[in-house]
């Protein structure tokens, strides 16, 4: 039977029924909910995608949308992308890419990026998606360490591949204007829609290699499977909510993870569409309007675009959407309380990393704990552990979040390709560590508290820069903060709020001293926020703040910054 005419895969397809019956009886899903054992040789495009777009209720349906900024709008139904993602395997497979070739993707969102994925699992390839931000010498880094046979991106960024040695081949996307020497044309006129065969990978042969957003030198090299993103995204799209025919709308930049977590892997698992908002300079209003003439029924952001929309009018409504919910950065609880006093909607925030797929939210239908990422997600082994003692939490407390590696974990990464000596650290005593301290209260909520190295201590008390973070985002003038340990002669270290104000608020001492003054009647004496300045928040370029940055350059300073506002310029010293 062909994957024109076979049905989806059964387990696959049970275990996503099963989660989607189940996404708002969250006890009944943590209890009942297994892995689908898919077989030995599963895969994503033959084993799912093409009997999906084969079957006359998705066929039609639109699989992927992108609309522009300037209002334009291209349609891709189901059964289009299978005929067109054949088109490029049978593109690639003739110019010698094949099973376990690595193929670097930096391409925008337009439709070659998901074709050209499709494409790649098709044939048993191992997808590198890279953002198309880097520049030369990181190039040089990622084709070295992932061994890259290929690479596929658009004419205007071929000139990066210029000084980057190896013999790989070199696919550009261009539609306009010559190609450059030695780049080879991706075009509809050089492809054929010759049927493709199941390529016969194992279900635990490589398959995506993702580049973490670099808060080091030296960003890790995160290996997955054919099943650990592809049917580990179960997860994932048990906490999106989505159904069959939602049109799921992700603010994401190709090349890194949450990208296919939430446009590609999940809505597919789903049978939803996703739909792309390709814009230049985002503007809250733009979005706002978009989510009402698309009839967006769910919408995933990080807590940066919501925080924009916040200062934004979203008296016009939320149109057609239902789910709501944010991830990359945790979540502050005055964003939630203000997109739900506006739309009725409560913001479900989450958490997972490149290393792995949704591990902790808040699913649908569930009583959300402001400020908390939510609780464990069916299938994923979440446990909180002792640093010092390395044994589990049990209860109430505080620990790092971990998975624990005895129960399995086959939506976690198989580890860091080339790095032997950070994978053994990363899964340590039997669990994989995520880096990252919560607590978890008596209801099984999970609340977010620090990355393990952005904790501190000031006058011996532990702070936490998320709870004061939180609190200063609550000020109007404040768009967003970063909070690090600034030297003290006496208290050996104090908070400091490095602050980005939202536009229309003057950087001078009057906005500093409401800032400092609005932040100490919320928080405890203890944690008082004692020096503040005005700066352009330094980020990934996937959007997270580097706090690194910040500690460093207090590290380095000498004297007082000038642009430096401190709690006694204004108050006692108390």
């Amino acid at each position: 039977m062909s994957d024109r005419t076979r049905p989806p895969h059964p387990e696959l397809l049970s275990a996503r029924d099963q989660l989607q019956r189940l996404r708002t009886s969250y006890a009944e899903a943590i209890a009942s909910f297994t892995w689908p054992k898919v077989g030995e040789t599963f895969n994503f495009a033959h084993d799912w995608f093409d009997p999906i777009a084969a079957d006359s209720q998705h066929a039609t349906r639109p699989a992927l949308v992108i609309v522009e900024s300037d209002g334009s709008r291209a349609s891709y139904s189901f059964a289009q992308l299978r005929e067109r993602s054949d088109q490029v395997a049978n593109r690639l497979a003739g110019l010698g890419v094949g099973r376990g070739d690595s193929v670097v993707v930096m391409l925008g969102n337009q439709v070659e990026l998901w074709e050209t994925m499709l494409a790649a699992i098709k044939l048993g390839a191992v997808i590198m998606p890279t953002t198309t931000a880097v520049g030369t010498a990181d190039l040089v880094d990622r084709l070295a360490r992932g061994h890259a046979r290929a690479v596929v991106c658009n004419g205007t960024d071929t000139a990066k591949f210029d000084d980057v040695p190896g013999e790989y081949l070199r696919l550009a996307v261009v539609h306009e204007g010559q190609l450059p020497p030695g780049w080879q044309r991706y075009g509809r006129e050089e492809m054929s829609t010759a049927p493709l065969l199941h390529p016969g990978n194992r279900t635990t042969d490589p398959l995506l290699l993702y580049f973490t957003s670099g808060t080091t030198n030296r960003p890790k090299l995160v290996e997955h499977t054919h099943f650990s993103y592809p049917v580990g995204h179960l997860s994932t799209m048990y906490w999106l909510g989505l159904r069959p025919g939602d049109v799921h709308l992700n603010i994401s930049s190709p090349g890194w993870a949450k990208h296919a977590w939430s446009s590609f892997f999940a809505p597919w698992l789903a049978g939803a569409t996703i739909l792309v908002y390709n814009y230049t300079r985002f503007d809250p209003s733009a979005l706002l309007e978009l989510l009402r003439r698309e009839h967006v029924s769910s919408l995933c952001a990080p807590p940066t675009v919501w925080r924009m929309l916040i200062n934004a009018d979203l008296s016009g409504g939320a149109g057609a959407l239902r789910e709501a919910v944010s991830a990359g950065e945790p979540l502050n609880p005055e964003v939630v309380s203000q997109v739900e006093k506006a739309w009725g909607l409560t913001i479900r925030d989450g958490f997972g990393q490149t290393e792995m797929t949704a591990a902790v939210a808040n699913p649908p239908g569930q009583p959300v704990v402001p400020g908390s990422m939510g609780r464990p997600l069916p299938g994923v082994p979440v446990c909180l552990v002792n640093p010092t003692t390395g044994e589990k939490i049990t209860g109430a407390g505080e620990g790092e979040l971990c998975l624990d590696l005895t129960c399995g974990a086959p939506s976690l990464m198989t580890g860091y390709r080339g790095d032997q000596e950070r994978t053994a650290r990363a899964m340590g005593g039997g669990f994989f560590h995520t880096g990252d301290v919560v607590y978890r209260d008596e209801s099984g909520a999970i609340t977010y508290v620090g990355r393990t190295d952005d904790v501190f201590k000031a006058s011996d008390y532990k702070v936490s820069p998320f709870e004061l973070e939180s609190a200063l985002l609550e000020h109007p003038a404040v768009a967003e903060a970063a909070v690090v340990p600034a030297p003290d002669q006496v208290r050996l270290a104090v908070p400091k709020a490095y602050v980005a104000l939202v536009a229309g608020h003057e950087p001078d001492a009057a906005t500093a001293e409401s800032i400092l003054a609005f932040a100490r009647d919320r928080l405890p004496p203890y944690l008082r926020v004692r020096r503040l300045e005005f700066y352009d928040l330094p980020k990934t370029i996937s959007g997270k703040i580097r706090r690194v940055e910040l500690r460093q350059r207090e590290e380095a300073a000498e004297i007082r910054p000038c642009g430096e506002h401190r709690y006694e310029d204004f108050f006692s010293k108390s």
